[in-house]
């Protein structure tokens, strides 16, 4: 039961991007079409859930025992960016339209402030005393994250793609009404709140 609500939690009710306002640039950035809004979510739950796996024994290992945890962010930043590296390479090599489509977005993720802020917070918040169940707790909880980064982003762009000819008052036009369309998934998304 407890997995079920990390689950509904993390993608849902505290949605990364429209809950916690984590990540905006990529969201607002790079939703303009399905397909590269798709590819950026599938990088970061990549990248986020990777680095729950990685940072959790890292500080708990490696940071704590030896009283370097006021490091935590730099280490953690030192992952993500070679797992964003080594995420450009692949895309690169086998995915060239979508690296291209990406532009600048891709290396963006190393300081995304979702990737930085999941990573953190699932490394210290389940403790090492219970370092299996917490390190299960982390990696689920990153992992669902980033699908609700996913989620938000494709709905994002779905809308962006249906009203991008629709009659829209010149003040409105470009980045206004993509503020007001993710203002409006943010208050949808406050109804998931009683689920949990």
């Amino acid at each position: 039961m407890e997995i079920f609500v990390i689950i509904i939690s993390s993608m849902l009710v505290s949605n990364v991007v429209l809950s916690q306002f984590l990540g905006i640039c990529p969201f607002l950035g790079v939703s303009k079409k399905v397909d590269t809004a798709l590819g950026m979510g599938v990088a970061v739950t990549f990248v986020i859930t990777i680095a729950c796996l990685i940072t959790y024994p890292i500080y708990y290992f490696l940071l704590v025992p030896n009283g370097l945890d006021y490091l935590e962010t730099i280490a953690f930043i030192l992952i993500i960016a070679a797992l964003v590296q080594f995420i450009e390479m692949v895309l690169k090599k086998f995915i060239p339209a979508l690296h291209a489509s990406l532009g600048v977005y891709l290396p963006l993720i190393t300081t995304n402030c979702a990737v930085l802020g999941v990573a953190i917070n699932n490394a210290t918040d389940y403790g090492e005393e219970a370092f299996g169940i917490g390190y299960l707790y982390s990696t689920v909880r990153g992992f669902f994250t980033a699908v609700g980064f996913l989620i938000a982003i494709v709905i994002l762009a779905s809308i962006r793609e249906r009203t991008e000819n629709n009659d829209i008052p010149n003040s409105f036009k470009g980045t206004p009404i993509v503020l007001v369309t993710s203002s409006l998934m943010a208050i949808a998304f406050c109804g998931f709140a009683g689920l949990v």
